[in-house]
This record gives structure tokens, sequence and C-alpha cells, in this order.
């Protein structure tokens, strides 16, 4: 399942953080390919490390690597998706703030459940997810054109935001539960979590409220209305 765009609103603006954000992901990804395992450990986060106060600066540094192929892609289409109705709704600069406190919180989360761990944290899956936490809240009725994969075959459907965030967010419960007592290199879920409670809970408190109120009324109708 993979979103798309929002088929309910568009953007007053050209969202030019949004796509600064994407581009500093891609070519912090092309620096780890050239950079190896030497690079990654440079600058991603380990929990024990964090919470020795050894190395904060991967608590930045972090969010814009990847581990795969798959992994970046897989980050760039929410925020894609995603993104620029919340710095519309946010501004620039709000945004910015946002989305790296937003990754700052998320990464915390992982290391609070797991502090002794020496395996490297990495990834915008946090501060993306509290982006998302932010959408929750600010535009839960918004249709989202998604792609539904069938095994070798695809449909292109429109979900509300609220049913496809919540649908996500309750998977990351479970599986979160699933590997709280694993010690391993997979799936940060509590980062996830930490960034979505982050999101929706912060996300008034950078939302620019003339702007906002402005773009309530701006809709792009679908088919489906």
């Amino acid at each position: 399942m993979f979103p798309v765009q929002d088929e309910t609103r568009r953007p007053s603006q050209v969202p030019i953080v949004n796509l600064l954000i994407i581009g500093a992901n891609v070519i912090v990804f092309l620096l780890e390919l050239s950079g190896g395992d030497a690079f990654v450990n440079q600058w991603s986060a380990v929990p024990a490390d964090i919470v020795a106060g050894r190395d904060l600066v991967p608590l930045m540094t972090s969010m814009f690597m990847h581990g795969s192929w798959s992994h970046i892609i897989g980050n760039m289409i929410f925020l894609w998706a995603f993104g620029p109705q919340i710095e519309d709704a946010m501004g620039r600069s709000r945004y910015v703030a946002f989305y790296l406190l937003g990754g700052a919180v998320a990464t915390l989360a992982q290391v609070f459940v797991d502090p002794t761990s020496t395996i490297p944290s990495l990834g915008a899956s946090g501060a993306i997810a509290a982006v998302m936490g932010a959408f929750l809240v600010t535009y839960p009725r918004d249709k989202i054109r998604t792609v539904l994969f069938f095994g070798w075959f695809f449909r292109v459907t429109f979900i509300p935001a609220a049913l496809l965030i919540g649908f996500w967010f309750v998977i990351q419960l479970l599986s979160f539960g699933a590997v709280t007592d694993a010690q391993s290199g997979g799936v940060a879920y509590a980062a996830h979590i930490g960034g979505v409670v982050f999101g929706a809970v912060a996300s008034r408190l950078f939302e620019d409220r003339a702007r906002l109120t402005g773009r309530r009324g701006t809709f792009h109708q679908t088919d489906d209305d």
C-alpha cells in the first residue's frame, strides 16, 4: 500500500522545503553508497552512545540516512504524499523545525525502548511519521490517492487520511508488540510510533493559523466525491 498524493486539496505554493528534504535524503544516501560502513557508523544514531552522551549529532544526521534502495524509495513516497500539505499549513520555516524535531523525538523514542543497543539506527521514517501524525490531525477527511497491491496486481483507490494513517499506525503498534524483546537490526517501530504521537500532539503548535484558515476552503474534487 503506497499513498500517492492528497486528492482533496492542493498546496497553495510549490513545497520547496519538502522537495529539498527529499533531495537531501537522496544525496546522503549516495554518500552512504560511496562511503560504506565507515560513513554509516559515523553518522547513524547508536542508542548506547546517545544515552552516554558521547555523540548527539547523529540525532540529526541519522534521519537523512537509509539502509537500502527500497528503504529510501518507500520513505520518500510517503513524504511526497503527506509533506506538501503540512508544509503549506505550517509555512516553510516552521515545517523545517517541525520535521527535524519530529525526527529527533522519534529517534529518542527508539533509544528509550532499547538504551543499551549498539545497533546503528537510521532512516527518515520517524520524521515522516511525525508529518503523518500532523496530517491526521489537520486533514483527517482528505482523500489520499493510494496504490493497493494484491500480489502482482494493483489498484488505485481513494482512502480517507484518517483511515489510511490510522491503519498504518495500528500496524506499527502490533509490530512493536511483536519485537519489543528482539535485539535486531530490523524496523524501528518505536521510532514510528513516537513520530506519529509527536506529530499529532505538536502539530497545532507549529501550524500557521492564518494560512490554515485560508486553506480550509480550498478543495480539489475527485470523481469519488
